[in-house]
């Protein structure tokens, strides 16, 4: 889990003031705070941060000498530069669970003989945060065309500690032959 270190908002200046200072405001919420906490993270920080995590990514934050345990819930980026315009993060309590998203990364995509479909790389679940789960790997090296993948392919949804909020028969992949087009078959279609 990373962490990183934030200062409260500095309420006296607008968010597009604070942009123009390399500062990215952010705001927590939730959990057993009683109101949200208004923050600020340097925007290299927050670059990096979404560069390795993901929504629904845990993430540490160390506030005033106090640690927050969070996931990335939203971020918002300007259409124009690319730029990071705002981060929230939902403050976790242990006890209480918490809707995520679990992300499917691919592995040896590049040794799939046929056509990839990718139809489902994000897993909606619930579950407490010490079983939040962040992303699962799927390996593809060797998978023959025909090749489906579904939810319930993989190990770590099949777990009684985590709620799916998609029925495990959902497809996430699957490989399907390559279709050339020639002269004959545009020929046809006209």
């Amino acid at each position: 889990m990373n962490t990183i270190t934030v200062e409260k908002r500095n309420e006296q200046l607008k968010a597009k003031q604070l942009r123009r200072k390399g500062i990215v405001p952010c705001c927590i919420f939730g959990g057993s705070l009683p109101n949200s906490i208004s923050i600020q993270v340097e925007e290299k920080t927050a670059e990096k941060l979404l560069r390795t995590q993901r929504l629904g990514s845990k993430v540490q934050l160390k506030l005033e000498g106090q640690t927050i345990i969070t996931q990335i819930k939203d971020s918002n980026r300007c259409f124009a530069d690319n730029k990071i315009e705002h981060i929230d993060f939902q403050a976790l309590d242990p006890n209480t669970r918490v809707n995520s998203l679990a992300h499917v990364l691919l592995e040896n995509a590049d040794f799939v003989t046929g056509v990839l479909d990718k139809l489902l790389m994000e897993i909606p679940y619930s579950s407490l945060p010490e079983d939040m789960i962040d992303t699962v790997t799927v390996d593809l090296e060797g998978k023959p065309v025909g090749t489906i993948i579904t939810v319930a392919d993989i190990p770590e949804f099949l777990s009684d500690r985590i709620d799916l909020q998609t029925e495990t028969d959902s497809i996430i992949l699957r490989i399907m032959e390559k279709r050339y087009s020639s002269a004959s078959d545009a020929e046809q279609a006209t």
